[in-house]
């Protein structure tokens, strides 16, 4: 059975990963909104429904380290010409396992569809849920394939007094069913890949999102 980009995440969930062979597994998009590039150690996902074969002619194409060439800028910026998409970084991508009971941490359910920050969230996730703390917000809904994914934002003004993990532990106990809560974080934000990594998240490879316009 060919593999699907749920099943890839579920089993990378579980500390399950594609071999480290040097190759790239080419996959269809689990909807229209997101397609990309997952890198974990020595291989990489390509989640696309353009020709499996222009991934693989467009990387061979390329002179640089094999085990690099999916995140290679100019890998990525053939992709997003063929696909007329857009991207922001190319994120960390972690998760974690889910927490019994309420989080340990008082928060208030932002209901308001026009807030900024849920209308920002609906863009990329579904079934958005945001709440907020004293200085912070914390943002929970589904992203690709359906996997449920967390974020984070911090005012400036108590930065630096561990709010920005408290939230991201908050999302382990706010996430249904127990399922595992995922999480992107710039590789550059040093302050928030260090916030979810004390909160609990394992760094699981790297992925580079592309959205369509």
């Amino acid at each position: 059975m060919s593999p699907t980009l749920a099943g890839i995440l579920d089993a990378a969930a579980q500390g399950r990963f594609p071999p480290p062979d040097g190759g790239t597994t080419v996959v269809p998009q689990a909807g229209h909104r997101d397609a990309g590039v997952l890198a974990f150690t020595a291989h990489s996902v390509v989640f696309t429904d353009e020709d499996p074969r222009w991934v693989y002619d467009t990387l061979a194409a390329l002179d640089c380290d094999a085990l690099a060439a999916t995140m290679n800028p100019r890998f990525l910026a053939a992709f997003l010409d063929r696909t007329g998409r857009s991207t922001d970084t190319i994120d960390l991508l972690t998760v974690a396992s889910a927490l019994p009971g309420e989080p340990p941490l008082e928060l208030r359910e932002l209901m308001d569809p026009e807030h900024p920050r849920v209308a920002s969230a609906r863009k990329r996730r579904d079934d958005v849920r945001v709440w907020a703390a004293d200085g912070g917000v914390l943002v929970l809904g589904r992203g690709v394939a359906g996997r449920w994914e967390t974020a984070v934002e911090v005012d400036e003004d108590v930065r630096h007094r561990g709010l920005g993990r408290a939230l991201a532990t908050a999302a382990r106990h706010l996430v249904p069913d127990g399922r595992p809560v995922w999480s992107q974080q710039a590789a550059g934000n040093a302050r928030s890949v260090r916030a979810f990594q004390a909160a609990g998240y394992r760094p699981v490879g790297a992925e580079a999102l592309l959205i369509a316009l």
